[in-house]
């Protein structure tokens, strides 16, 4: 084998240990801002920093990424971790009233990461998981229930969400790059 494939190689499995460690690393901060929830009275949806931070993690770390980050932590709550709002884990999660705001994190992380300006990626990928919220509420509450419950009370705070995120991407790219 010559000395260029064997470069070529060891620089993949880098990327590659880059990549996983990046992923494994952004689920965390998913799970670590689902931790930060203040229950609503009167709606299901606690309001949290996870949409933030998948917004954010898609943003910085690109579709790609940003997506196999949210999925991850989709299965690490599925598996019985307890990554999800307040600490609850199990796949029942996945059924629940919040679930369509859950299964839509790697959909919102990969549009997130899919733009080239972060405010309009992270501003499609909030519409992204209110659509998924608002879809998977109506069962449980009804179309007018599910926007009064699941998407008005959080609109400010969410773009305020984007607002932030939006303005910390750039300076998070600049220190991935320092080591990545």
């Amino acid at each position: 084998m010559s000395t260029l494939a064997t470069l070529q190689r060891s620089e993949v499995r880098t990327r590659v240990a880059i990549d996983a460690a990046l992923v494994i690393g952004a689920s965390a901060l998913i799970a670590l801002a689902a931790q930060i929830a203040i229950p609503i009275p009167f709606s299901p949806v606690p309001l949290t920093l996870q949409p933030l931070a998948v917004m954010f993690l898609g943003a910085t770390l690109g579709a790609r990424r940003g997506a196999a980050a949210a999925a991850l932590y989709l299965f690490e709550g599925a598996c019985g971790l307890p990554v999800f709002a307040q600490g609850h884990a199990g796949a029942i999660w996945l059924l629940a009233p919040t679930a369509g705001y859950l299964l839509s994190y790697p959909a919102a992380a990969f549009v997130a990461g899919s733009f080239r300006r972060p405010i309009f990626g992270m501003l499609a990928a909030l519409a992204v998981i209110y659509a998924g919220g608002w879809s998977w509420l109506v069962q449980f509450a009804g179309m007018r229930g599910a926007f009064l419950t699941g998407i008005a009370p959080f609109v400010v705070a969410d773009l305020i969400k984007v607002a932030l995120g939006a303005t910390l991407v750039k300076p998070a790219k600049r220190v991935l790059a320092r080591f990545v």
